[in-house]
């Protein structure tokens, strides 16, 4: 299995109980969570070295934070202690037609507050052979802007494979500036989630012909074009009928080769949050384990879909399961 580093903030969760408006809940449910770590659980479920690299206040948030990681299997060695606090975001748990609403209480967290790099990147790299991080990091500051640069560039020269997943907040930054970050950014990727949205509003991509016969791949090959060491790109298509169902379905361009999942639908949802999170787990396992184009995108889009069906924003299953799903079917695959 790979060695593996995954960079992002990690946060405190509370969601509503279904059916309750945030402004009236007197209860929350709470659950550690960021894209980066979720990533990274899903990684050491499936067998890999996986370490986190984070910074988290110096009080029981931040051991507890700790503390969840570790119950996963992830490395903590890198994580940071100190600054002021844990960032926060109050979800409103949708159903039904109402979708799902979040607040962010980020702002001048213990991660975001950074200003320098305080890894040793070299040490942090050495013998890794992937790293992941997303777009949401370098929307925290231009600080960020700058040092999430700086630590992929070490990666790069650590030689490291780079992953990167898009991930657009509009909560968090503008189209415009995403797109001016991204162009510096993605030269120095090999794997990216990325959307026909990404490529059309913070790519610059012009809107695929109507006679092309599967837009989605001319997307991924003008992305190409345009950012040739990016090897492979992802993303899903979802079919929202409501907060509680969804249809989902994986895919997959890995040099020059298209391929979709099963389509999935997923009903009730028990928690969206971090489906996408396990999808790139899924992916970037079946990167390192060398399965085919096929495999990969089946087995991440049935992580996915599994994820769907518990609470919190981490994908607790692991590799034997999701197998095991993949082999059995559902409780409804569409074919």
């Amino acid at each position: 299995m790979g060695k593996v580093v995954t960079l992002g903030e990690i946060m405190l969760r509370l969601s509503t109980n279904l059916g309750d408006r945030l402004q009236e809940s007197k209860e929350f449910y709470a659950h550690y969570g960021g894209g980066e770590a979720n990533v990274a659980i899903s990684l050491a479920n499936y067998g890999h070295e996986v370490s986190f690299l984070s910074k988290v206040p110096d009080h029981s948030l931040g051991y507890g934070v700790e503390k969840y990681l570790r119950s996963y299997g992830v490395e903590t060695s890198h994580l940071l202690k100190g600054g002021p606090r844990l960032g926060t975001y109050y979800m409103e748990t949708g159903i039904g037609e109402r979708a799902a609403s979040v607040i962010y209480d980020r702002a001048g967290s213990s991660f975001a507050t950074m200003d320098h790099v305080e890894w040793s990147l070299a040490e942090c790299f050495q013998d890794v052979e992937l790293f992941h991080i997303s777009g949401i990091t370098p929307a925290l500051s231009e600080h960020w802007q700058v040092m999430t640069k700086e630590i992929m560039k070490a990666a790069k020269t650590a030689g490291c494979q780079i992953s990167f997943d898009i991930n657009y907040r509009e909560k968090l930054w503008t189209q415009e500036q995403a797109g001016d970050v991204l162009e510096q950014l993605l030269p120095l990727v090999d794997i990216c989630s990325a959307s026909n949205l990404d490529a059309l509003y913070l790519l610059g991509i012009a809107e695929a012909p109507q006679t092309v016969a599967e837009p989605l791949i001319y997307y991924y090959e003008k992305m190409n074009e345009k950012f040739p060491t990016i090897h492979t790109f992802y993303s899903t298509k979802r079919t929202v009928y409501s907060a509680s169902h969804n249809d989902l379905q994986g895919t997959l361009w890995k040099n020059g080769v298209y391929v979709e999942s099963d389509l999935h639908e997923i009903t009730p949802i028990i928690d969206r949050v971090g489906g996408g999170d396990a999808f790139a787990g899924g992916i970037l396992h079946g990167i390192l384990t060398q399965m085919s184009p096929q495999q990969i995108i089946d087995f991440a889009t049935a992580a996915s879909a599994l994820k769907h069906t518990i609470h919190g924003d981490c994908n607790s299953f692991n590799q034997e399961e999701v197998a095991r799903f993949l082999a059995c079917g559902s409780g409804k695959i569409i074919r």
